[in-house]
């Protein structure tokens, strides 16, 4: 295998694109990788300038889990260092009889395996068809809801609320997320946060820079994708820059834009039926992540949980910066679905302080607020939502197609992912993914 010599253009200066330019620079290609945003990183972005102590937290991807293979290793070859983080996992919270807030510091995992218990029933035959997506059976499951399902099985209150709490992780209400999407998580016996956490010291944003920093001027930003063709022996991309527009050539072209914004590239020829409409099918889930940095940490007790899921309006909240250094701390509060929805209206309505209002079943009274900074993911030009989910409906014999490639374009990117879809190993598993595919072309 070698593409020494042979020009490769990267579409995309995320992780996925970047670990893909990466392992093609060291296998002897050319390299150019683009990308539209200011900065590198894509959905991983590592906010430091709206804190005070030189603190910092993550407006998007944010966990590392220890089964994350791919961008462990790759963050140790660049010579950074992984951070334990969230030592005792995630609690929930549910709401009392009153309507009222409560911790339950066993609840996220008691839940998750009392859903696990629920869904077995259907996840037996899912498992007899070796979890593909091409069978009837995961069809049968696609055409399903979640909602449905709770439905059917007539789940009680608690239930409800561990599956409306997965908004923090699907980034999708149970009405909108397929069945299959939740068996296949639960079967593949990755509940959501299992395990140890970490975060890479001194920001997950570190990781795409030290990449995009090794490949110097190969890599060139405020570019965008306009169109691309790959009539005749290459391909040949139509780009925008602050000069106007040009032409970049290539052997091969790494395309790892989101779908939304794929969707809107024009592609010549056009890419297989099937393709385009996997392409067209799959949305991108709404999310809005806030980070509200404190005087200090009041939430942080001896013997006491530091991350919860959660049915609420502000969605998910975990600590996010425990591993630093200095008196203050910084909240995450991460809002999926309808509640990305209910955390907008709140924060224009009564801005940072009525979201942190509402976190008194932490104590938020004890502290004052002294930093904020929201990432409206829905509303970000180049990503369109914060990662993709499968929704009811959605032709599962279609996923294949994401991360096929066709002629010389090769697909990556977290969606393209089987096991770690969503994930930012998804993304660095997929680009040296695409990386290798072009090695054996």
């Amino acid at each position: 295998m070698g593409v020494r010599g042979a020009s490769v253009l990267v579409v995309g200066a995320g992780l996925a694109g970047l670990a893909a330019a990466w392992d093609l620079h060291l296998m002897g290609a050319r390299v150019l990788v683009i990308d539209a945003r200011d900065r590198v990183g894509g959905r991983v972005w590592t906010v430091g300038d709206a804190f005070v102590e030189s603190q910092h937290a993550e407006a998007g991807g944010d966990m590392i889990d220890e089964a994350h293979r791919e961008i462990r290793t790759l963050a140790a070859d660049v010579g950074l260092t992984l951070t334990r983080i969230l030592r005792h996992g995630f609690g929930a919270v549910r709401l009392d009889r009153a309507g009222r807030p409560r911790t339950v510091h066993s609840g996220a995992r008691h839940g998750w395996a009392r859903l696990a218990h629920a869904l077995a029933p259907v996840i037996r035959p899912y498992c007899l068809a070796e979890q593909r997506w091409d069978s009837p059976i995961a069809s049968a499951l696609a055409r399903k809801s979640v909602a449905d399902w709770l439905d059917e099985i007539a789940a009680d209150a608690d239930l409800r609320a561990t599956a409306d709490g997965l908004r923090g992780f699907f980034l999708a209400d149970p009405d909108e997320l397929s069945l299959l999407a939740l068996v296949d998580q639960f079967a593949a016996g990755d509940a959501p946060a299992p395990g140890a956490m970490y975060r890479i010291e001194g920001g997950n944003d570190r990781l795409p820079r030290a990449l995009a920093c090794r490949l110097g001027d190969r890599v060139r930003l405020r570019t965008e994708l306009v169109a691309l063709s790959q009539r005749g022996p290459g391909v040949r991309a139509t780009v925008r820059d602050w000069r106007g527009t040009s032409t970049c050539t290539g052997d091969y072209a790494v395309i790892t834009l989101p779908l939304t914004v794929l969707r809107r590239i024009p592609i010549s020829p056009g890419l297989p039926a099937q393709q385009r409409e996997a392409i067209a099918a799959v949305p991108y889930g709404r999310a809005t992540k806030t980070l509200l940095q404190f005087r200090r940490p009041f939430w942080r007790r001896p013997g006491r949980l530091r991350a919860f899921g959660s049915p609420l309006d502000i969605g998910a909240v975990w600590d996010a910066n425990e591993e630093q250094h200095g008196p203050g701390g910084i909240l995450a509060l991460l809002a999926g679905g309808s509640a990305s929805d209910a955390t907008a209206a709140i924060t224009r309505s009564g801005g940072a302080a009525a979201l942190a209002g509402r976190l008194q079943w932490l104590g938020r009274d004890r502290s004052e607020l002294v930093g904020s900074r929201q990432a409206g993911w829905t509303a970000d030009r180049w990503a369109r939502g914060g990662y993709a989910f499968f929704p009811t409906g959605f032709d599962p014999a279609l996923r294949a197609w994401l991360a096929r490639p066709c002629g010389r374009l090769f697909f990556a990117g977290e969606h393209t992912s089987i096991r770690w879809q969503g994930y930012m190993n998804g993304a660095v598993e997929s680009g040296r993914r695409a990386a290798a595919e072009i090695a054996c072309a």
